[in-house]
């Protein structure tokens, strides 16, 4: 399977036959990439068994889909967005002195004819001075492995490059002053403030209308930027007509090239009005010719350049219609909000912004670029979806209505990799919370543990009347409220209370406080008789209905039949997978049984569990006269114990207890 997939790719032409460590490394990412594959299509699987899919799976079941092998690899992005080449190269160019010799195997005669070379097929004036060989014998010598990376990385930009350059007729060996000016790294910020690959200052930025914003940094922006870069050539050119002199003007700016023509006694040959010119210009263009010559010559001296898993990222832009950040992206089209970031440098706060008198565009891989243009409607649907659920002031509207926030439980499966910061971010809740409602010490978490996780709705129970929020009783069917509170995620607990046993050590099994079994158990002290039950979750207990496994069914469509979920088939059968047997018995949840009370008091909901057969309740496994007090409306514990002439807390499965005076 392995091979034909990288036998399909080579093919295709999205890879290319490589030497054996390249293969490698394919293989590497072509072994994950399967991996991921697989595991999406389980994922696929499960989500459509479970009737609960969340919005974002739910948009996500519509897409028209392409299956386009994607071509960026996560390990060559890392590379291409490494800020390291860009330090090494600006101390080269700030600290380097040209008159410093440099011993490397390489005969002045035979650079003297490389040169002649390359002045032959370039607009610049190329010729021989000690102070360039020194700079060209230090690049080779102490900066070869860096090179070896900067040619991988020219192979995604030099294309973009040489296009606009091409367009503005600005000769193309221009392309190596990115290289000088940023490493080729789009994020490189200069100690004066001066950012992207061709390190415009922001006066520069604005004067050749490139946008800076609060979200926006157009000087990241690899095609508009390049643009503007020509520009500014062309520009210089017509005042200097010489590109060695455009160059010392683009990194000290056209007035000190001036100054340094002044000061030589009117000379207009760059080396001639070297000295004149400030300390870091005087460095600039021997780094842009020695630059040139480590690329036009590398293999003469065995500089091998890196192999990246594609020569060019297959991309595309399209223009947006409405904002939505990096995270939906990556969430919608399953791709890395990193990917993201890299190829969409040009924001800076990871949000794709919307303005109705400015076009932004966002390029992206181009199976994404298939997705999106095929799937916009839904996309843009579920971009205003999330931000939809951000807080917002209140309003008139708002007061008018009779609002209350009813809190809903869920439970998340650790998966491996995962942290409580990360499934915090994702519920939208704190580190803190998550480790309060799960009773943990520490921040460690171990893979397929449940988390218990809270959450809090606003919703419109009735509106109010005139000015002022009265409180109302409103009696409604399980059915009618959308968080159904029998379907609850997880059942109470109970542990069977043998040998050796005592309070302090079942509240450390069941991650619990002492305080907390004492409470729901209803003891006034630590002891506990053998054989008794104790509740170890506060999570009451409710009314099921057995159901026995037939040939043929499984847990999905055992689930429909209930309308229930997967998940909660699972939880209260205490299953770790969805494999069941024939003749089995599986406990369901039955909230035809009940209703639901919401009352409203100062804004706020509360919610109580009453039962039909008002007069009597049926002791369950694991029940106890707290429990019990817990679910019917008004009740207490003294009361029960009134009304069934009971003095202790003791009782038993099956008893009959009047639950009304």
């Amino acid at each position: 399977m392995f091979a034909y997939a990288y036998k399909d790719l080579i093919n295709k032409r999205l890879l290319k036959p490589m030497n054996l460590r390249n293969t490698t490394f394919a293989t590497l990412f072509l072994f994950s990439s399967l991996t991921y594959a697989q595991e999406s299509t389980v994922v696929s699987i499960k989500e459509s068994a479970d009737v609960k899919l969340s919005y974002l799976d739910s948009i996500k079941q519509t897409f028209v889909k392409h299956e386009i092998a994607s071509c960026v690899d996560e390990r060559w992005m890392t590379e291409l967005s490494n800020q390291d080449l860009y330090n090494e190269m600006i101390a080269d160019i700030e600290n380097l002195n040209p008159d410093t010799k440099v011993d490397y195997e390489l005969s002045t005669e035979l650079l003297k004819q490389r040169l002649k070379i390359l002045d032959d097929k370039s607009a610049f004036h190329i010729e021989y001075n000690q102070g360039l060989e020194n700079i060209i014998k230090h690049y080779l010598k102490n900066r070869s492995r860096a090179y070896e990376r900067l040619m991988a990385l020219s192979q995604y930009y030099f294309p973009i490059f040489e296009e606009s350059l091409a367009k503005y007729n600005v000769p193309l060996e221009i392309k190596y002053l990115a290289v000088v000016e940023s490493a080729l790294n789009p994020l490189a910020v200069s100690k004066a403030g001066a950012t992207g690959l061709w390190q415009f200052m922001y006066a520069t930025g604005k004067q050749y209308n490139l946008d800076i914003t609060t979200y926006t940094d157009e000087r990241s922006d690899m095609l508009k930027a390049t643009e503007a870069a020509c520009q500014y050539m062309v520009n210089m050119y017509a005042i200097f007509g010489d590109w060695d002199l455009v160059l010392a003007s683009y990194n000290a700016g056209p007035g000190n090239v001036s100054k340094a023509i002044r000061r030589s006694g009117g000379k207009q040959n760059y080396w001639n009005i070297r000295p004149y010119l400030p300390k870091e210009t005087q460095g600039y263009v021997p780094a842009f010719i020695a630059t040139m010559y480590v690329f036009e010559f590398h293999k003469e001296h065995g500089i091998k350049p890196n192999k990246p898993i594609v020569n060019h990222f297959e991309t595309d832009t399209i223009m947006v219609k409405n904002k939505m950040t990096f995270k939906q992206l990556s969430d919608l089209l399953s791709i890395s909000e990193d990917q993201i970031r890299f190829l969409n440098p040009q924001y800076k706060r990871d949000l794709v912004p919307y303005q109705a008198n400015k076009n932004h565009y966002l390029r992206l891989p181009l199976d994404k670029i298939a997705v999106f243009t095929s799937n916009e409607s839904q996309i843009y649907a579920y971009a205003a979806h999330e931000f939809d659920k951000r807080e917002r002031p209140y309003s008139s509207s708002d007061v008018a209505q009779n609002t209350g926030i009813v809190s809903k439980t869920k439970y998340h499966k650790v998966k491996r990799g995962e942290s409580l910061g990360l499934i915090s971010n994702k519920y939208g809740v704190s580190v803190a919370e998550l480790k309060k409602w799960n009773h943990l010490r520490s921040n460690t978490i171990t893979t397929g543990k449940s988390l218990k996780i809270v959450t809090e709705e606003r919703v419109v129970v009735a509106p109010k009347k005139e000015e002022e929020v009265k409180p109302k009783t409103v009696v409604a069917s399980a059915d009618s409220i959308k968080t159904k509170a029998a379907k609850i995620k997880d059942t109470a607990k109970t542990h069977l209370v043998v040998k050796g046993d005592n309070l302090s050590i079942i509240a450390q099994k069941y991650e619990v406080t002492k305080a907390d079994l004492k409470e729901w158990n209803n003891l006034e002290d630590d002891n506990i008789k053998l054989g008794t039950s104790l509740i170890v979750s506060n999570l009451p207990t409710e009314n099921f209905e057995e159901y026995i496994v037939q040939s043929g069914d499984n847990l999905s469509t055992i689930a429909k039949k209930y309308e229930v979920s997967l998940e909660d088939l699972k939880q209260w059968n205490e299953l770790d997978d969805s494999s069941i047997l024939t003749g089995s018995t599986l406990r369901i949840l039955q909230p035809e049984k009940e209703e639901i009370v919401v009352e409203v008091k100062n804004s706020k909901v509360e919610k109580h569990i009453t039962y039909k057969k008002e007069n009597t309740y049926t002791v369950k496994k694991g029940d106890s006269l707290y429990s019990i007090s817990q679910k019917i409306k008004g009740v207490t514990v003294s009361d029960l114990k009134k009304w069934n002439g009971i003095s202790g807390g003791n009782i038993q499965p099956g008893m009959k207890l009047k639950i009304s005076g």
